[in-house]
């Protein structure tokens, strides 16, 4: 009876591993995922970044290492090294307030509330900037997509892709966390 009770609570320990593993790739997956979630600081304190105003739109000259010392880590990451925030987790993806969208990084206007439509994708969505100089348009590092910037600071804040209703068929998918927002009428 010592016998088998042992042998089968060694079948147990060896099981263990068994299950062990996928619960905690499971556990790691879900800290990463919320870990990333959106929100990634564009809240930050603008009186702390010297380049940031509505009314300068002067192109800035400031270097990585400049805005890495003014941005929250989030926001970095998706300004200056093309990064992106998960789907249905930034900021103004459901808002439906009208008014503005700055850059959160300079303060660059680019986006009227009066151009945002509901695209399904989970980021603010736009079928024009508020004007033609508003964002500058270029080809990704990769070639593959049409990568949309802020021409007054230069940081990334999506993509443009031919998806979009009318009247342009354009679809100016940002990330949330990169813009700002101001109510207006």
């Amino acid at each position: 009876m010592v016998v088998y009770s042992y042998i089968n609570q060694n079948k147990i320990n060896m099981n263990y591993p068994k299950i062990f593993v996928p619960i905690a790739m499971a556990v790691l997956i879900m800290s990463c995922a919320f870990s990333q979630s959106g929100n990634n600081g564009a809240d930050y304190d603008h009186s702390k970044n010297p380049y940031y105003s509505h009314t300068d739109n002067k192109p800035l000259t400031v270097t990585d290492a400049q805005w890495k010392k003014i941005l929250p880590p989030g926001v970095y990451h998706i300004a200056r090294e093309q990064g992106t925030e998960r789907a249905f987790t930034g900021k103004y993806w459901d808002n439906h307030d009208k008014g503005t969208y700055y850059c959160a990084i300079c303060g660059h206007p680019l986006y009227s509330s009066a151009a945002k439509f509901e695209s399904g994708t989970g980021w603010p969505s736009f079928f024009q900037p508020l004007t033609p100089g508003s964002v500058l348009v270029h080809k990704d590092d990769d070639g593959m997509r049409d990568e949309v910037q802020c021409p007054r600071c230069h940081s990334h804040l999506g993509h443009v892709f031919d998806d979009g209703p009318k009247p342009t068929g354009l679809r100016y998918c940002m990330d949330g966390d990169v813009l700002d927002f101001e109510k207006g009428k």
